[in-house]
């Protein structure tokens, strides 16, 4: 029989096209057919294998077994030098149960092991895949390239009400109460879409989707969408909002009593304070940064009796993109990302009360602009909103910058500086008046007692005198600071501030030259006045320290003796930021 299959050029065409190896032996054991990827797989020709015992050419077979005892081996693995195959045996009978012979089919196993580990891959990628996403706390939907769900999260299931059964195998509008679908119109344009408002699920749930097409090779297998819950946000605003109600609400915290200070100079300025506070005019308090500009402007409200609330408002500290929203007031849709409601801005919050203006100097011509409008008019007008809205605001102001040399420079309106300068008040610097520094350093010590659990009943003569000497450029906020500081290096049972608690105290710098210039009586006086000699001065003080200390703001301020907050503040005045 074998031989006649061997001779039938057919039927050895076809052995040769199977992708797998073909042995057949006769009943001995010999070789009778042996296909060519037979001859691959076991790295022999095949003109040197027919004829052959197949212990010759396979030492490790078990065909013979298989001859023996006539059953039939499945699916067997068997390592011929360094390749492994999959084989399987069969006994070859007659319609008598005689024994004709064996075949054994095989091929290399190292391509199905392959596959295999690819889908074990596979399958440890999407298990993490769906672990990562199921983990998350934002909710996830994932649409097939029909626009049909495969692919949903637990976070999902608790924002839209919807469960598995409701959404997999169903079209992408599924969950959708209110809006279009994000899914649908990635699929439609092949690229992200984000930033869409819409309702979702049976309670209507207000969220934010964003969305990205899925793309394997550039092919468009579906689309991702990522979905945010606004409820939590809007919930969190609101929250942020009665925060900002009751900050805004409360009492002001010092009056005309806290102003401490016993000269001639602080007197008078307390008196011209007490004077505007009997009227609505505005306000503008003019003075170098720390010397208490703020604490006035409390006090002049807690005199004036207005019953509304003070506001304090920093124009250095808020971004000029969010200031007129946040003075003016907003309504909704007025920019992207506004509140849906309409919120009120700090001139209505300030409604029959007062609204301090800290560092007016910084505000933009924009919105200078803005400002004479509601000082002239006594209304403002939302963001976003075309009817003017009449208030009922005192209007105080304040600045460590010279508006005039504002103006001179560009960067001032003149005629705004005229609507605040009604009633201009100047707080003095500590260096012109430091007859007040023992009563202001008891009553600061004080206050450093109860923050530090600390006894501290004074200061030494000779401290003192040392705090005398010194020109204070960061006036009364500077004194705070070496107080606490000396507070700070002194043992705990320590009772009186002595020179060795005291930080270094960078003696005044000396105008260098000027009495040399004094003496030169021949030469002209300059055409400047003393003021301006003194700004020339101080700025050219500043510039010098930065050189001398490579740039470093806070050596520089260091070396001058000021705080670092000063030295921001000067840089600032004299444009050498």
């Amino acid at each position: 029989m074998f031989e006649q299959l061997h001779m039938s050029g057919e039927l050895g065409l076809l052995f040769d096209t199977l992708p797998m190896g073909l042995v057949a032996v006769d009943h001995r054991g010999i070789i009778r057919i042996f296909n060519c990827e037979a001859s691959r797989l076991l790295a022999t020709p095949a003109d040197q294998a027919l004829g052959r015992s197949i212990r010759e050419v396979v030492p490790n077979t078990r065909i013979p077994h298989v001859l023996q005892s006539r059953t039939r081996e499945l699916n067997q693995r068997q390592i011929i030098e360094d390749t492994t195959i999959l084989t399987s045996r069969l006994p070859i009978l007659n319609a008598e149960a005689g024994l004709l012979g064996a075949v054994a089919v095989f091929q290399d196993n190292s391509e199905f092991l392959r596959l295999a580990e690819e889908v074990t891959n596979l399958r440890d990628t999407r298990s993490l895949l769906e672990a990562v996403i199921n983990s998350t706390q934002d909710a996830i939907s994932v649409v097939d390239e029909n626009g049909t769900g495969i692919m949903i999260n637990p976070a999902y299931t608790r924002l839209t009400g919807l469960s598995e059964d409701q959404v997999l195998n169903k079209p992408a509008t599924v969950d959708i109460a209110e809006g279009e679908s994000v899914h649908l119109k990635v699929l439609s344009q092949k690229k992200p879409v984000t930033g869409v408002s819409m309702k979702v699920g049976p309670h209507r749930r207000p969220v934010i989707v964003d969305g990205a097409p899925i793309l394997v090779g550039n092919k468009l297998k579906g689309s991702v969408g990522v979905i945010h819950d606004l409820s939590e946000i809007y919930r969190l605003a609101e929250e942020l909002e009665k925060a900002k109600r009751h900050i805004r609400s409360l009492e002001t915290k010092y009056c005309f009593q806290d102003i401490v200070g016993s000269s001639p100079k602080i007197r008078e300025t307390v008196e011209q304070a007490r004077r505007a506070a009997t009227t609505p005019a505005t306000v503008l308090l003019q003075g170098d940064s720390g010397t208490g500009k703020e604490l006035f402007a409390h006090a002049i409200h807690e005199a004036s009796g207005r019953p509304g609330q003070f506001v304090r408002v920093s124009c250095a500290a808020i971004a000029e993109s969010l200031l007129e929203s946040e003075l003016f007031g907003h309504v909704p849709g007025a920019f992207t990302g506004s509140s849906r409601k309409v919120r009120k801005g700090y001139f209505e919050t300030a409604h029959k009360g007062t609204l301090f203006l800290d560092e007016i100097g910084e505000l933009s011509f924009y919105l200078q602009s803005k400002l004479l409008r509601v000082l002239q008019e006594k209304e403002i007008v939302r963001v976003g909103d075309s009817e003017p809205i009449s208030v009922d605001t005192r209007f105080i102001v304040a600045t460590n910058k010279d508006l005039e040399q504002e103006i001179k420079q560009g960067r001032f309106r003149e005629d705004l500086y005229y609507r605040l300068k009604v009633m201009p008040i100047h707080i003095p610097d500590l260096n012109r008046r430091k007859e007040d520094i023992p009563e202001l350093a008891d009553f600061l010590l004080g206050r450093i007692n109860q923050e530090y659990g600390r006894n501290i009943r004074g200061i030494s003569p000779r401290a003192l005198d040392i705090l005398q000497e010194y020109n204070w450029p960061g006036n009364v906020r500077e004194l705070e600071n070496v107080l606490r500081r000396a507070t700070i290096s002194m043992n705990i049972a320590d009772t009186q501030i002595r020179p060795e608690h005291l930080p270094p105290l960078t003696p005044p710098l000396q105008l260098v030259g000027l009495d040399a210039d004094l003496a030169e009586q021949d030469r002209p006086w300059p055409n400047k006045t003393l003021p301006q000699m003194r700004r020339e001065w101080e700025r050219q003080m500043l510039e010098k320290a930065l050189r001398k200390t490579d740039g470093s703001r806070s050596r520089a301020a260091e070396l001058l003796g000021i705080s670092i907050r000063s030295l921001h503040d000067k840089l600032s005045r004299y444009g050498l930021r």
